[in-house]
């Protein structure tokens, strides 16, 4: 057995991970993404709950869940008793219920898996896949995982944040965990988007202020569903102040490396052209999302056998 293998009941939040169980994360993440297999001889159940639009997350989840060999149980909130006013807590009830291992969930409010979590009768096992506006710690893994890839350490790196920072989830809890694991941060961005929040963990900067000091400048999409100003919003006037062209590009230090979440508003946060230069790494992290996801279930799993 790998000693990167952890047992978790739930993942719902990155404040609730040691640094010690990011790390396996990561590391198991890496094993399956060089070829480590894994195999159960019990049946396990898990579904894919996605109350929000998501490609990545979503299909990232499932690709992780075919790879260990599981069994998804199709859910469409568009043809399910949720239309009838049924609510998440009688929906997980319900699967729970039925014999579902692992609920992995997206949901539109924030710290919707307390209750979940909490209940003494709900058995399956959650995975947050995006709260809202608040976390999203299986994105923030696989952010971790292709800055370890790349540097093999997190402490005394400088990473800029910049973009949506008061609506990206991303943000936050990459903030929390980069700077546990000693990562110096700085955020960049339109000042409305900035909140008291981020103060405690970096410095507000503008990009150009730290373009040519970072060693991972990380882009956030800029995320028009949760705002209500965009009918004076520019997209030319927020690329030429807080994107990534080309000459903001040349000015990167060698080693450093670009990141977005994706998906990317071309043109907006990062230069159509950009998107694949060679700094870039936007298509490593969607391909870390499918590894370090496969980590993070089967740590859930490994969690049930040992609480049986």
């Amino acid at each position: 057995m790998s000693t990167n293998q952890i047992a978790l009941k739930h993942l719902v939040s990155m404040e609730l991970l040691s640094n010690e169980e990011v790390l396996s994360l990561i590391k198991r993440g890496i094993e399956f993404k060089n070829g480590e297999k894994v195999s159960y001889d019990d049946q396990h159940i898990v579904s894919n709950l996605f109350f929000e639009s998501s490609t990545r997350t979503h299909k990232a989840f499932e690709v992780a869940e075919l790879k260990l060999g599981l069994d998804l149980l199709d859910f469409d909130s568009k043809t399910s008793s949720v239309n009838k006013g049924e609510t998440l807590y009688d929906t997980i009830l319900t699967l729970s219920a039925l014999g579902v291992d692992v609920c992995v969930i997206r949901h539109p409010e924030v710290d919707y898996y307390k209750e979940l979590i909490d209940s003494p009768t709900i058995t399956a096992s959650i995975v947050n896949g995006g709260d809202g506006s608040g976390q999203h710690p299986s994105q923030s893994l696989l952010d971790l995982m292709t800055i370890y890839e790349e540097f093999g350490h997190f402490d005394g790196l400088k990473v800029a944040i910049a973009g949506d920072l008061k609506h990206s989830r991303v943000a936050k809890s990459n903030m929390m965990i980069l700077k546990r694991l000693g990562a110096e941060l700085y955020f960049a961005g339109p000042e409305e988007w900035r909140t008291a929040e981020f103060a405690e963990y970096g410095t507000f900067v503008t990009i150009d202020e730290v373009i040519d000091k970072v060693d991972v400048m990380m882009f956030l999409r800029v995320q028009h569903e949760r705002h209500d100003e965009y009918s004076a919003f520019s997209i030319n006037n927020y690329h030429k102040a807080h994107g990534l062209n080309q000459e903001r590009y040349d000015r990167l230090q060698e080693h450093a490396i670009i990141m977005h979440p994706a998906p990317v508003n071309r043109g907006v946060e990062i230069a159509d052209e950009l998107v694949e230069a060679p700094k870039s790494r936007i298509v490593q992290q969607m391909t870390n999302g499918v590894f370090v996801r496969m980590a993070i279930i089967e740590a859930v799993l490994k969690g049930r056998e040992e609480n049986r």
